[in-house]
């Protein structure tokens, strides 16, 4: 077999590169970097494109002059086509998803705009039924403030926030305290209920409807390309090793 790696005193030949790999665990980001190679094999750019971000990767690197582009491509193992892919290879994919999911991205959102409003509310939890109770009540009739009480009595990391939690996407919390949340309005207050082992008091506070800007269509196109690459590697990302019989 073909020597193709040497590090240290380890000569590392072509037929063991694959185990290694599965050693590591580093096959499943070959196969993810596989996929998308051949996904953006046919995008294009500028010329000028091209130079702006490989411009850019050597500035990010420090890389000032051809003597140091070449020590750090020594350092690396690498030759110079390789920084190039390297530095394309972020363009090129965004050019990619931009092309196939920019004009998805409205539609979706409206798929997953309830997953994805944000909530500020109060938590109290305890594992005492007729402690919660007492608690709910206090608030009720304004004997005690909300963050008194959670200061005092609930038993989570709430406590050192006064009860306040958020703000964080609807989705976030337990399910049962989501679909609370998602059907309360600002200020209501609901009596205990079991969650596990735990009795909650729960309050909202605010609901923050997500907007459709640009950062959430950044954050849409992501996850659509993530999503049709999860089912590109369940599709396509079966590893069949030449090295094992059948």
């Amino acid at each position: 077999m073909v020597e193709i790696l040497e590090i240290g005193n380890k000569v590392v030949k072509s037929d063991e590169i694959l185990s290694l790999l599965t050693r590591y665990q580093l096959m499943p980001q070959l196969v993810r970097g596989l996929l998308i190679d051949q996904a953006i094999a046919e995008v294009t750019c500028t010329e000028e494109e091209r130079s702006k971000a490989i411009s850019a990767v050597e500035g990010h690197l420090k890389i000032t002059d051809p003597e140091a582009k070449a020590a750090w491509l020594e350092s690396k193992g690498m030759i110079s086509s390789d920084m190039e892919a390297i530095a394309m290879r972020p363009l090129l994919l965004e050019k990619f998803k931009q092309a196939n999911w920019r004009k998805k991205v409205e539609s979706y959102f409206l798929t997953r705009k309830t997953n994805l409003d944000q909530v500020v509310y109060s938590l109290i939890r305890t594992k005492d039924m007729g402690l919660a109770q007492e608690i709910y009540f206090r608030i009720k009739e304004a004997e005690q403030s909300f963050a008194d009480l959670a200061r005092e009595h609930s038993q989570g990391a709430e406590a050192h926030t006064d009860g306040l939690l958020g703000p964080v996407p609807i989705s976030q919390p337990h399910p049962t305290l989501a679909k609370i949340l998602s059907v309360s309005k600002p200020g209501q207050l609901w009596p205990p209920r079991k969650l596990g082992e735990w009795f909650v008091i729960v309050r909202l506070e605010k609901m923050i409807p997500v907007q459709l800007d640009d950062g959430m269509r950044r954050k849409l196109m992501d996850e659509l390309f993530e999503n049709w690459l999860r089912e590109e590697i369940q599709k396509k990302g079966q590893i069949k090793r030449k090295d094992q019989k059948p």
